[in-house]
């Protein structure tokens, strides 16, 4: 059998969506959780498998700060798909305020929440303070508040006796994930035996190696008994190559304004980005975004194999930064023919 045929295709494995419920220019967070919530229930019914929403703060272009809020906005608009967090960012939040709340979303949607967890601010300094939690840490309590998080969920892993109760949360099964875009989350995530997410999409130079450090670094759990590996890539599909193109500027401009420390809402798309930055601020973008998959159906089809035989992953998880929402949706209905979601979801 030859190498080709023995790697998995795209139709082997489940394919998700990470959604940053953008807010566009001249629009509103009101029209963001609108346009969300539309596109989780097109989501559900085109067979993806879960519905992931991330924690930023002070962010012009991102909704979802109050990330527990709207999964239980999203969850409470759709049947069977899974919703949870890519991620929480447990530095910004005592770990008991955390089971409560992803307790309370996993009683009124049993069997549908999963917890992602990331160990960074997902800030500037200044949001960070506003937030009121410990500055002096960088990450580095990240372990022991994670071991907290998880006893609440289960007494049986604390190191003494619970003297404090997370009600509702205590007993509850939530799948808990941990996020990275480098190797500190993957280590950690193979020695407790957890499923590990990469952020690829954002740290695509970190996405092998930290995969590689995963999976050697696992130790069989009651949670897996083997790695389970979801990355997340920027995915722009369109009619035409010309198309996904165009609407791939939005997300350059997007990370050009990061560059620049300017804090805007999603930018429609441009003919040319060369009008808008300089020679270093179009590397340092292309190195953010260089696994970025942009294209016709037939360009991602192959892309996208390309990136699971490279990554070997278990999930693909897809991030569609599109200014216009129609065109968002169109891009994740071609991503779902591609993958044969629709076949298996009938």
């Amino acid at each position: 059998m030859s190498a080709n045929k023995q790697s998995k295709q795209l139709r082997d494995i489940p394919f998700s969506v990470l959604d940053l419920s953008p807010i566009v220019v001249g629009g509103t967070p009101a029209d963001a959780f609108r346009n969300t919530l539309d596109l989780a229930q097109h989501a559900e019914k085109w067979g993806y498998h879960r519905y992931w929403l991330a924690e930023h703060h002070n962010m012009p272009s991102i909704a979802s700060s109050a990330t527990s809020v709207v999964i239980g906005h999203v969850a409470a608009g759709t049947s069977k798909i899974r919703v949870g967090s890519g991620g929480i960012m447990l530095p910004n939040h005592a770990p008991l305020v955390i089971a409560e709340q992803f307790g309370t979303l996993e009683s009124l949607f049993p069997g549908r929440i999963d917890l992602g967890l990331g160990r960074a601010p997902g800030t500037d300094q200044m949001t960070a303070h506003a937030l009121r939690r410990d500055l002096r840490s960088h990450g580095e309590d990240f372990p022991q508040e994670l071991a907290e998080l998880r006893a609440y969920f289960d007494p049986s892993l604390a190191s003494g006796k619970m003297y404090v109760k997370a009600v509702p949360g205590e007993g509850l099964n939530i799948p808990i994930w941990l996020l990275g875009s480098s190797g500190f989350s993957a280590q950690l995530a193979g020695q407790l035996g957890l499923p590990f997410a990469f952020a690829s999409h954002f740290s695509p130079n970190y996405t092998l190696p930290a995969l590689d450090l995963y999976r050697r670094s696992f130790r069989p759990s009651k949670t897996l008994d083997k790695p389970y590996a979801m990355v997340a890539v920027n995915v722009i599909a369109a009619d035409t190559d010309e198309e996904a193109k165009r609407l791939f500027t939005t997300i350059q401009q997007q990370f050009l304004n990061l560059v620049r420390n300017r804090y805007v809402p999603l930018q429609p798309p441009v003919e040319n980005m060369d009008r808008l930055w300089n020679d270093y601020e179009k590397e340092a973008v292309e190195q953010q975004l260089g696994s970025s998959i942009v294209g016709s159906s037939e360009t991602v089809k192959e892309k996208l194999q390309t990136f699971l035989d490279d990554t070997k992953a278990d999930e693909i998880m897809v991030v569609s930064q599109i200014f216009d929402h129609q065109a968002r949706l169109r891009s994740y209905d071609i991503v779902a023919d591609i993958a044969h979601l629709k076949e298996k979801n009938a």
